[in-house]
């Protein structure tokens, strides 16, 4: 239950939870960084090159359902398949994911609340994560799924207010026509190199092209090697992993989209006004990078409120994605490390301690290491670009694990260490040679980074084959997989004195109902492949790549339609995932309010029963978990 809420959870509460783990510091500041140097051209690169992810991994998050339904990690599922020496190649993998997004969020977050509140950088490292810890050490993944809707809602309703001021009500903006008339004099005062005609109002960018490639490298690897997001498949019920995962995609799309276009534009407009932090310079390369567009367009437009405003979201972006990181780390330790080369016959009191102990140990080490890159220059800009370097080499091999029968335990295990070892010869060999030394700025730059995401990402299209072919494909059966043993809440439930045919997921299954879920995940299977073509097609190809090839400059009416455009896609992401999961979970919401009424009044008092069976009675609307809620009330 603490790592995989029962496998229950619904597809509205999965979409938020999606949309609010891929919503890093990163997503609004790095987003915004980039609207501010290529222009329109960077919110829209960002938004689609991290997208896709979500929507692909729809098809793996089915056949991880299909495959292997008792898994607490995509790791066991790995070691089922292939062993221990692939297993903890993965691990290592897995954990360099969950090290490298934290350090993002940290980094990112520290620095805005820095800059904006005076805080010492060290202090903040150490204060982001205490409330995370509290929350998701008690409640698990269900926690982080109820925190992560409230996140989100909370996040959506802010960004909505910087759209609507920059292009509705500012004194100083107020209009898209406005934003579009300081946009051409600012090309005029500084025209982008690589960009159409200088400009900031195209999709024709050369470096923010270059960006979008190791934006998709990259984020391959922070979905496809985050445990975090196999976890929130594991917790979704089996027919809703699929409409969760594409809703919260597409509502995702318009987080970064809209933000970026909304502040990073905003800071490029306003930069030349006395209002702006910086007049009459213009912002650094290294506060770019530190993430500090976003916050400086908010003081400009808002003063104070502007600076609450941003802390709050960061606070609320840094925060839920954290307890997504804190989770995904804490099921690694536990089911993969412990319980597999420690204790075996590890009880479910003693998993639950460990997960406890490590949602604490890994905030405590994080917040260190956090605060040590920022002292020694390493900001959120420069991991985000390095993070597909690190880890992209064992995406394609881990999609492989559950989508191909014949990929083999050579293939599995030394496609990612070389891929690896190729993007480091890779990253640091073009850095050297553009550069002439190797340094911060010179390995943080666009080309060395490009060079080294891609050849992370490709190498095993070589490397697989080549170790599958030569040394025989493996014609797995799929059975290790479903012989996974669940965690144990036997003891907990004793414990407790609650009957365990009531706790969510732990129901047993007839052999027809077995069936009736295959063919239902089959049946979704296939509707996930075709979505992720179309959507693909459609994001990185169909809509972008016309603007670019034409190297069209955006009229003013033009850029009044994107911003509605904008602006309209994050009212539906605000309905999907701030409306529906309301809708979807009444029937619980009601019965839980009631109860708590009844409760507070004393009017619920239940009846004491001694030395005799309990029997709960269905209401007809009460969920398995209000069941033993109410089971619990009665043995008390």
């Amino acid at each position: 239950m603490f790592s995989t809420a029962g496998r229950t959870v619904k597809s509205g509460l999965v979409a938020s939870a999606v949309v609010s783990s891929w919503t890093w510091a990163a997503t609004l500041l790095q987003s915004s960084g980039v609207a501010y140097s290529y222009g329109v051209s960077g919110p829209f690169w960002y938004a689609s090159g991290a997208t896709v992810q979500i929507i692909l991994f729809a098809t793996i998050a089915i056949e991880l359902k299909r495959r292997a339904p008792n898994a607490h990690t995509f790791l066991e599922v790995i070691r089922a398949r292939y062993g221990a020496v692939t297993h903890i190649v993965f691990m290592v993998f897995g954990l360099m994911t969950n090290i490298l997004v934290t350090s993002m969020l940290l980094t990112g977050g520290s620095a805005v609340v820095t800059s904006l509140s005076g805080v010492p950088t060290a202090a903040a490292c150490f204060l982001l994560p205490v409330g995370v810890v509290l929350y998701t050490m008690f409640g698990g993944i269900k926690a982080t799924f109820l925190t992560d809707y409230a996140h989100t809602v909370v996040i959506l309703v802010i960004l909505l207010t910087f759209a609507f001021t920059t292009y509705a009500t500012s004194n100083v903006l107020g209009s898209p026509g406005k934003v579009f008339d300081l946009l051409v004099e600012a090309a005029k005062a500084h025209p982008v190199s690589g960009n159409a005609e200088g400009s900031y109002l195209t999709m024709r960018s050369k470096e923010g092209a270059i960006f979008f490639v190791i934006n998709i490298v990259g984020n391959f690897g922070t979905v496809f090697c985050d445990n975090g997001y196999y976890n929130k498949a594991i917790a979704a019920s089996p027919v809703d992993a699929l409409p969760g995962y594409i809703m919260g995609g597409l509502s995702w799309f318009a987080i970064p989209w809209l933000a970026a276009t909304t502040m990073g534009l905003a800071a490029l407009a306003l930069e030349t006004n006395p209002v702006f932090p910086t007049y009459p310079d213009r912002m650094s390369h290294a506060d770019v990078s530190a993430g500090l567009v976003l916050p400086n367009a908010a003081v400009a437009l808002l003063g104070k409120g502007g600076a609450t405003a941003t802390l709050l979201l960061v606070f609320m972006a840094v925060t839920s994605a954290m307890s997504a990181e804190l989770i995904a780390v804490s099921s690694i330790f536990t089911y993969d490390l412990y319980q597999t080369y420690f204790n075996p016959r590890a009880t479910g009191k003693q998993l639950i301690y460990m997960s406890h102990a490590m949602v604490v140990g890994f905030a405590i080490c994080m917040a260190a290491w956090s605060t040590a890159l920022v002292y020694i220059g390493i900001s959120m800009g420069y991991l985000y670009l390095l993070m597909g370097v690190i880890i992209s080499s064992a995406v394609l091999p881990a999609t492989l694990t559950l989508m191909w029968s014949k990929q083999n335990w050579a293939a599995a295990t030394f496609s990612p260490i070389l891929g690896f070892a190729c993007a480091l010869i890779a990253w640091l060999v073009t850095a050297k040679k553009q550069g002439g030394k190797l340094d911060v700025n010179t390995t943080g730059a666009n080309n060395p980074m490009l060079a080294g995401n891609v050849v992370a990402l490709l190498s095993p299209l070589i490397f697989v084959p080549v170790f599958t072919y030569a040394l025989g494909p493996q014609h797995y059966d799929w059975v290790s997989m479903k012989a996974i043993r669940k965690g144990d809440d036997h003891d907990l439930a004793a414990a407790a004195h609650v009957d365990l045919e009531l706790i969510p997921g732990e129901r047993s299954h007839s052999d027809a109902e077995d069936a009736e879920e295959q063919a239902k995940l089959k049946k979704a299977s296939r509707v996930a492949r075709y979505m992720t073509v179309f959507m693909t097609l459609a994001l990185l190809v169909l809509w972008p790549m016309p603007m670019y090839g034409s190297g069209y400059v955006f009229s003013k009416k033009f850029f009044a339609g994107w911003v509605v455009v904008g602006i309209l896609w994050m009212f539906c992401s605000a309905f999907c995932v701030g409306l529906y999961p309301l809708w979807e979970g009444r029937k619980t919401s009601s019965h839980t309010f009631k109860s708590i009424f009844l409760d507070i009044t004393g009017k619920g008092k239940p009846n004491v029963m001694h030395g005799r069976p309990v029997v709960v009675e269905d209401s007809g609307d009460a969920t398995p978990t209000e069941k033993v809620a109410e089971h619990v009330h009665e043995k008390r």
